[in-house]
């Protein structure tokens, strides 16, 4: 079957070896169904992975993708949630489970034409939603779903901080923010980026390190390194940072005195869980909202897409239709 895979890390050149092409296919297990793909997102972990951050040689080759849209073995149309739980009974937030994996670091990703997963990973995938945007959703939709309205403690009127404006997860803060009554600013390094947030429903979009005309109540953080100190400095006092990656390094610098002397709350956060995935679908059914689709290429094209998230020329998701 056809699929993008990476048989051997590469820190320096990620892109040299993403490999297309033809893999097994996935062998049935008890417990798990086997999914047609239609449609699989993109996301910084895919780049992490050729880079082998988290991805060790002797688990390769390895499919990448983390989630996807398709068809299961019964006919339905079907989103894949893409944490797998490790743990035998586990109970409770499954995000918790120290034994938790993501496709494509333990099990073969979901970046092919067909993939394994188990049963309870799945969801019914509305009528209402495209398989290209319906993908979106378990990895970087859901993400920003739990950073603001599991993790943040905002409340609608209050004004949020969205750091690098072009991103999934910062996309989709946008647009969920904007439809939960947040004023969400934003920040982009570029005038275009600033301006496609700006018509995804940002209030307001600045420089990245700018100066903003007052505190925030909370800021939303994937980017790390590059914009961590401006983080902290944008908060009022009391105010949040909620943080899901760093994808720009993992090594800011602490502001350990402005976080205690102004009393901010520092809050991390990793995808989601099964439960809040079906509240986020349910609420793009009753809101109308829709993820931001950059561009949608076939998956023997992935090369462009990779390309396109490692150069920062995105606006929104990338997405692979098979």
């Amino acid at each position: 079957m056809l699929a993008a895979f990476v048989s051997t890390p590469s820190p320096e050149d990620p892109l040299s070896v993403l490999e297309i092409g033809d893999r097994p296919d996935p062998e049935p297990r008890e417990g798990w169904t086997t999914v047609q793909v239609k449609a699989v997102s993109l996301n910084h972990h895919d780049l992490f992975s050729l880079r082998g951050v988290g991805l060790p040689q002797e688990r390769m080759p390895m499919i990448l993708g983390t989630d996807a849209a398709g068809v299961d073995e019964d006919g339905n149309e079907v989103v894949v949630s893409g944490v797998v739980v490790g743990t035998p009974g586990w109970t409770g937030d499954e995000t918790l489970d120290p034994k938790r994996t993501l496709f494509s670091e333990l099990h073969q990703g979901t970046m092919a034409e067909r993939v394994v997963v188990p049963r309870r990973n799945l969801l019914p995938k509305p009528a209402e939603l495209t398989f290209g945007e319906a993908a979106c959703l378990p990895t970087a939709w859901l993400t920003a779903y739990r950073m603001l309205f599991v993790k943040s403690g905002l409340r609608p009127g209050q004004t949020v901080l969205v750091q690098g404006a072009s991103g999934g997860v910062a996309t989709a803060l946008v647009v969920l923010g904007r439809a939960a009554g947040l004023r969400v600013w934003v920040t982009g390094r570029s005038e275009d980026k600033r301006s496609a947030a700006l018509a995804l429903g940002a209030d307001q979009a600045f420089e990245s390190g700018a100066r903003l005309p007052e505190r925030v109540d909370g800021v939303m953080e994937t980017v790390g390194e590059a914009t961590w100190s401006h983080s902290v400095k944008s908060l009022k006092p009391g105010g949040v940072i909620v943080t899901s990656g760093a994808t720009t390094g993992f090594n800011p610098g602490a502001e350990l005195n402005r976080v205690f002397f102004t009393q901010l709350s520092v809050i991390g956060s990793t995808m989601g869980t099964r439960d809040e995935l079906a509240d986020l679908i349910a609420m793009c059914r009753t809101t109308g909202v829709r993820p931001q689709i950059d561009v949608e290429l076939p998956l023997g094209e992935a090369r462009e897409g990779f390309a396109r998230m490692l150069e920062g020329r995105t606006n929104g998701k990338i997405v692979f239709t098979l």
